[in-house]
């Protein structure tokens, strides 16, 4: 009888340092929701109030103490500090607490070292994994070395994280090297969209708000959608026809989280960047998040981070099926929906149409049969044809035109739709 050998669940035991910089329980709250999203199962909550970090562990002596009588009478085996720690600090608290610590970033590489599928995506985690390291490398014993098998040492933890220096460089330069050409290629088909005349509508916001749903929702796109956060990392595009004919590439990004660090935000500044190059932005929310508010802020602040906040957004509030009632004023650039029940899709797409720059226009044209050649040029030029009928005058066409080519048509066209 063959026995399956099953990874344990990690019980984890967060700790914050309250500085008064931020809302402390609030944070642990998303932290909570990373290290769930992990694999690990959170058993308690630390925190101390403290005018500054103790440079050696973080937290306090007192509550380090009583971190470790925890730890040992729990049997917890996973300690998630909310915030950056250095070497000595992860050596420290793991010698005082003798189990495994990792901070808040680690925790989100992890995870996104869990939902990475392409291989650019798999060489970001691994860019971002390194360039953390590489400054805690002096004097980190255990953190360092441990193989895989539990959350903060997948990815390229599962090699030897004991090399020196220089084997680091080498690998983030030669990472680097990769990603870059990957980033001409990725430059190559939107110059060749740009060409082409093709519009892009990119889905942003915070994690977990219902970004692969909603997508899901408009093309059947088939995208993973849990309610984890990173539930998708990998950016996924597909054609969607909107009501007024015209067909957009509608791209779905990586999601965010508050407190995201500058290093995890450089590292995966290629697919956000997806986001840069659209022509209209879906900043999609939880309404029926107590924290919608702050999640749109904190997208608005990383899309002018990305100089993307000259694009037009459409604020999409979705999940309202969970409200008991609905917002009397949403304003001219908001919509309600539920991208799970479907209801507001409508007129989402709607809003779309009547914010996305008019690159089409839909024509009734009769062109005379010596101008036949017209439709073809229509179809070659992005437009697209509805209908044809032959008459004794001509060909009847309904049609979406390019708007540079609307002074070919111009002399044919018979009535708007």
């Amino acid at each position: 009888m063959f026995e399956t050998k099953q990874e344990a669940i990690q019980r984890a035991l967060l700790v914050a340092v309250d500085t008064g910089e931020y809302d402390v329980e609030e944070s642990l709250d998303e932290l909570a929701e990373l290290a769930y999203s992990a694999g690990a199962e959170v058993v308690a909550r630390i925190t101390q109030r403290r005018e500054s970090f103790d440079p050696a562990t973080c937290i306090g002596a007192g509550r380090l103490e009583e971190m470790a009588e925890f730890i040992k009478a729990d049997g917890a085996n996973l300690i998630i500090f909310d915030h950056e720690l250095t070497a000595s600090q992860l050596r420290n608290i793991e010698k005082a607490c003798d189990c495994d610590v990792i901070d808040r970033t680690t925790l989100i590489l992890d995870i996104f070292a869990q939902r990475a599928t392409t291989s650019e995506g798999r060489l970001q985690v691994e860019l971002a994994q390194q360039r953390y390291r590489l400054p805690r490398l002096a004097g980190l014993g255990t953190s360092l070395s441990r193989l895989g098998g539990g959350i903060g040492t997948r990815g390229p933890g599962e090699t030897k994280l004991e090399s020196d220096r220089r084997h680091i460089r080498s690998r983030i330069t030669s990472l680097e090297r990769q990603l870059e050409t990957l980033a001409k290629r990725r430059e190559l088909v939107h110059t060749r969209r740009k060409k082409d005349g093709a519009v892009t509508v990119a889905i942003v916001g915070y994690t977990n708000v219902g970004k692969s749903t909603l997508l899901n929702r408009l093309t059947d796109a088939g995208v993973l959608s849990e309610d984890k956060l990173f539930a998708t990392l990998d950016p996924t595009a597909r054609a969607l026809e909107l009501p007024d004919g015209r067909t957009v590439v509608l791209v779905d990004t990586v999601g965010l989280v508050r407190r995201l660090p500058h290093h995890l935000v450089e590292a995966f500044k290629s697919t956000l960047e997806e986001a840069a190059q659209a022509d209209l932005l879906l900043n999609v929310c939880d309404i029926s998040s107590p924290e919608a508010e702050a999640h749109l802020q904190v997208t608005a602040q990383l899309l002018k981070d990305l100089k993307a906040d000259h694009i037009p957004v459409l604020t999409v509030l979705n999940k309202c099926d969970k409200l008991a009632y609905e917002p009397l004023d949403l304003g001219r650039n908001s919509v309600l929906i539920s991208a799970r029940t479907g209801y507001g899709i409508d007129n989402l797409l709607q809003s779309i149409c009547r914010l996305l720059p008019p690159t089409q226009q839909r024509l009734t044209l009769l062109l005379p049969y010596a101008q036949g050649g017209l439709e073809n040029h229509i179809v070659e030029t992005g437009g697209k044809i509805f209908s044809r009928e032959y008459t004794e005058d001509g060909i009847l066409l309904d049609a979406l035109v390019s708007s540079k080519e609307l002074h070919r048509v111009a002399d044919y066209v018979q009535r708007n739709p």
